[in-house]
């Protein structure tokens, strides 16, 4: 009998790493899964700017919104102050998404819907039209769509990576309004 409890003992180490591994094997899977996708809203016409309260749907060009890692989202009504928030250099949160809209599939004067990664968007600087905040940013999905704008509207195209905090100055935009006057 004494025989077999010690036989017995000798499996435990193995029987132990067994269970383990096969614990391992159930739950590994579960670590492995994707985050769950983060998908864009659509404001409302109460959504409000976060960075001046001005309500989106009241002002042409293309919109944007910010999804974090943890909270709320935030949405912008010009991509100028989207791009002030994304550069900033004190902006540590973690960013799950950002959204801008695409200006070849939506009015200009009354964007809606039509959302698109920003980091895969085309953008074009310069142009005549004016957002919410006066000189912004086109965004586009295809080249193509924002080669069209640029003809018809003037600026030129830059991808996401290629736009700068000098870009978003306010103070170095006003030298690109015609609105303006001495």
């Amino acid at each position: 009998m004494r025989s077999k409890i010690i036989g017995c003992q000798k499996f435990m180490p193995v029987r132990r790493k067994l269970v383990g591994s096969l614990a391992l094997c159930i739950l590994l899977p579960a670590c492995n899964q994707a985050a769950p996708k983060v998908a864009a809203l659509e404001p409302t016409s109460e959504t409000a700017c976060e960075l001046d309260g001005m309500i989106l749907k009241d002002y042409p060009g293309p919109k944007a919104q910010i999804h974090y890692a943890q909270g709320k989202p935030e949405f912008f009504c010009d991509l100028m102050e989207l791009f002030t928030m994304v550069l900033a250099p004190e902006q540590k949160r973690p960013i799950a998404a950002v959204f801008v809209q695409d200006m070849g599939k939506t009015s200009w004067e009354n964007p809606a819907k039509n959302w698109i990664d920003a980091k895969s968007a085309v953008y074009v600087a310069e142009s005549k039209k004016l957002g919410s905040m006066g000189p912004t940013f086109g965004s586009f999905s295809s080249r193509q769509d924002a080669e069209a704008f640029v003809k018809k509207e003037g600026g030129k195209i830059l991808r996401f990576e290629q736009i700068t905090q000098d870009m978003v100055n306010r103070r170095g935009n006003v030298t690109h309004d015609s609105t303006m006057s001495d």
